[in-house]
């Protein structure tokens, strides 16, 4: 496909994905990295009972509230 016809379809609104190569695709900056982090086991058995409660992993209720943490501190 053509450039021009790349973009006229876009304008328009046209689905265009069927011209791109996603399995390349990336986000720059998401790529996770793992680290080790020590929590008391108070910390842990109260994270445990939240994420249950929400139905989460651990895991996830942890990068949500850092997230959202780091969002208000950067604001």
């Amino acid at each position: 496909m053509k450039a021009k016809d790349f973009d006229a379809q876009f304008d328009r609104g046209d689905d265009v994905t069927h011209a791109l190569d996603l399995s390349k695709a990336h986000r720059p900056g998401q790529q996770p990295r793992r680290v080790n982090v020590d929590f008391p086991e108070w910390m842990i058995g109260s994270l445990d009972k939240e994420a249950k409660r929400l139905g989460v992993t651990r895991q996830s209720i942890i990068k949500v509230w850092i997230a959202d943490r780091l969002e208000k501190a950067t604001a």
